[in-house]
C-alpha cells in the first residue's frame, strides 16, 4: 500500500472503556501497531472516555494491561503531543503533569477544554447551533416521521432561530450538515459513498464541557496528526460525519481503512453464544499471547503463502494492510487451540512451569521436581495452561470419584475388580521405581491372564481418578511407586 513518504505514518487504538477490552479491539490495535511498525511510524492509545456514566477505571486498566500483555507498546502519551495545529485563539492546552502522565495512554475526558474551543470556533462560523428541542419533542418528530414513511432524520426547527426561544434552554449542540455527497477512498474497501442529505443535523455536543465522541474524535485524530485510521467496519457510518466536522474545521483528513468483523462460526455477529469476546478470558485460560497475536493476525488477512506461524517481528515483515479481507472472519477455536499447542511445543520444561505457576489458576502447591516430571510427560497434550490444572491436576492430587468408575465396561464383579487391584498393589510394592518402557514381568502376566481392559482400566482409575486420562504405565512412572501403592489402597477401600 502506497504511504506519502513526505508524512509520518501515525496510527491510533481509541478504546472505550465501558467494558472489557475486546477481542475485537485487541486485533483492531494489532493491525494498528503492525502498519506503525512497517512504517517506522508511531502507534498511539487514546481511552475514548466521553462517556462519563458508563467509563470505568477498571476497564481501562484492562486495555492497558491487555496491550502489554499482548506486547503492543504505544509509543507516547500526553507529554509527548507535538501538534502542529493550534487550538483557535492559539491558546494553550491545559498543562499535563509529566510525573502522572509519564507512561499513560491520551484521555479524552482530560481534552474538554481543547474541545470547546472547536466548538465555540463551529458556533461562530454558524457552522454549528444550540436546539433547544426537548426529548419529548424530539421523539414526537422521530415518531410522526415514522408514520409518514420518512427517515428519522431531525427536522431542522432550530436551525435558522435568530434568538433563544422564550421559556426554553439549550438543550445540546448540532452540526449543521451540509446537503452533499461524502465520498472517500476505503484502503480495504474502495470507493465510499454517503449522502449527507439524509443524516440531518447531527448532534456533536450536549454542551461545550461535554462533546460527542463523533465530535471529539475528529479534534483529537487532527492534533495527533493521524495519518491511517485503522478501525472495524462497525465503524463505517461514522466515517462521512467525521470526514464533514473535519472539513468544516479546516483539518486534514486521514486515510481510512475499515476492518471486516469478527463473526461467530455461523456467520453471526461475534458474541459469548459461542465465544468469549473479552481478550482477558482468554489469558485466563491460559492462553499464551504469541499464540493470541499470531490469531488475531490471521482473521481477516492472508498472508501470500500458506504460512500460520508468525512472531510479531515476522508479522511486522509480512502484514499488508491490502490483503485485508472485505468479508467478515469466523472466529476459529480449534485453529485457535491448535496455535497454542505449537506454541507450547516450543517451549522449553522451565518456561511452561514459570507460565503455569504465575498462571491465573489457583494450582495446588506442588514439588518443583513432579511438576517438571508431569510437564515432561503431558507437555504434547496441554492445549492451554488453564487445561494442564484440569486435565494434569490429579498427578499432584488424586480427586475424589465414584467407586463404581473403577469397574471396567460396567463389569460390576466388585471382587474380581478388587482382587485385580491387590495383585497390582502387591506388585508395584516391591518395585523402587516404576519404568513405563520396562515394566515388571509379574504385572504383563497378570494383563495377560485377566486382559488388557480388566486390569488397566480399574488401575488408571486408581491412579488418577478420571475416566480418561494418560497411559496408566505413565502416571506410575511420574507419580512413582509409594505415591501409586498409596493410591491403589485407597480404591481397594472404596471396594469395601
Amino acid at each position: 500500500m502506497a504511504v506519502d513518504p513526505k508524512k509520518p505514518v501515525r496510527v491510533r487504538i481509541a478504546p472505550s472503556p465501558t467494558g472489557p477490552f475486546h477481542i475485537g479491539t485487541a486485533r483492531t490495535a494489532l493491525f494498528n501497531w503492525l502498519f506503525a511498525r512497517q512504517h517506522q511510524g508511531a502507534f498511539i492509545l487514546r481511552i475514548e472516555d466521553t462517556d462519563k456514566e458508563r467509563s470505568k477505571g477498571e476497564h481501562e486498566k484492562d486495555i492497558l494491561e491487555g496491550l502489554k500483555w499482548l506486547g503492543l507498546k504505544w509509543d507516547e502519551g500526553p507529554v509527548e503531543e507535538k501538534s502542529r495545529i493550534s487550538p483557535p485563539k492559539a491558546d494553550p492546552p491545559r498543562a499535563e503533569n509529566p510525573k502522572s502522565q509519564k507512561f499513560g495512554p491520551y484521555r479524552q475526558s482530560e481534552r474538554t477544554d481543547i474541545y470547546g474551543k472547536y466548538l465555540e470556533q463551529l458556533l461562530a462560523e454558524k457552522k454549528a447551533y444550540y436546539c433547544y428541542c426537548t426529548k419529548e419533542e424530539l421523539d414526537a418528530e422521530r415518531t410522526a416521521a415514522q408514520k409518514a414513511g420518512l427517515p428519522p432524520k431531525y427536522g431542522g426547527r432550530c436551525r435558522e432561530l435568530g434568538a433563544t426561544p422564550a421559556g426554553k434552554k439549550p438543550q445540546i449542540i448540532r452540526f449543521r450538515v451540509p446537503e452533499t455527497k461524502v465520498e472517500f477512498d476505503d484502503i480495504i474497501r474502495g470507493k465510499v459513498s454517503f449522502d449527507a442529505s439524509l443524516f440531518g443535523d447531527i448532534v456533536i455536543a450536549r454542551d461545550l464541557a461535554n462533546p460527542l465522541y463523533n465530535f471529539a474524535v475528529v479534534v483529537d485524530d487532527a492534533l495527533m496528526e493521524i495519518s491511517h485510521v485503522i478501525r472495524g467496519e462497525d465503524h463505517l457510518s461514522n466515517t462521512p460525519k467525521q470526514i464533514l466536522f473535519a472539513q468544516a474545521l479546516g483539518f486534514e483528513i486521514p486515510a481510512y481503512a475499515h476492518l471486516p468483523l469478527i463473526l461467530n462460526p455461523d456467520r453471526s455477529k461475534m458474541s459469548k453464544r459461542f465465544s468469549d469476546t473479552a481478550l482477558n478470558d482468554y489469558r485466563a485460560k491460559g492462553y499464551l499471547p504469541e499464540a493470541i497475536v499470531n490469531f488475531l493476525a490471521l482473521l481477516g488477512w492472508h498472508p501470500q503463502d500458506d504460512r500460520e506461524l508468525f512472531t510479531l517481528d515476522d508479522l511486522v515483515r509480512a502484514f499488508d494492510l491490502s490483503r485485508v479481507q472485505k468479508a467478515g472472519a469466523a472466529f476459529n477455536q480449534e485453529k485457535l487451540d491448535w496455535l497454542n499447542r505449537e506454541y507450547i511445543k516450543n517451549k522449553s520444561d522451565a518456561e511452561i512451569a514459570a507460565a503455569l505457576k504465575a498462571s491465573v489458576h489457583e494450582a495446588v502447591s506442588v514439588d518443583e521436581a513432579l511438576l517438571m516430571h508431569v510437564i515432561s510427560a503431558e507437555r504434547s497434550r496441554i492445549t492451554t495452561f488453564g487445561d494442564f490444572w484440569n486435565t494434569a491436576g490429579f498427578f499432584f492430587e488424586l480427586p475424589q470419584y465414584d467407586k463404581e468408575l473403577l469397574f471396567w465396561k460396567k463389569e460390576n464383579d466388585r471382587s474380581k475388580t478388587k482382587n485385580i487391584l491387590v495383585r497390582c498393589a502387591e506388585i508395584i510394592k516391591d518395585e523402587p521405581e516404576f519404568d513405563r518402557n520396562a515394566p515388571p514381568k509379574t504385572l504383563i502376566d497378570l494383563i495377560e491372564k485377566e486382559g488388557r481392559g480388566n486390569v488397566l482400566w480399574p488401575l488408571r482409575v486408581a491412579l488418577s481418578g478420571l475416566a480418561a486420562s494418560p497411559d496408566p504405565f505413565e502416571i506410575l512412572e511420574v507419580i512413582g511407586t509409594k505415591e501409586a501403592y498409596a493410591r491403589i489402597e485407597a480404591a481397594i477401600g472404596k471396594l469395601g
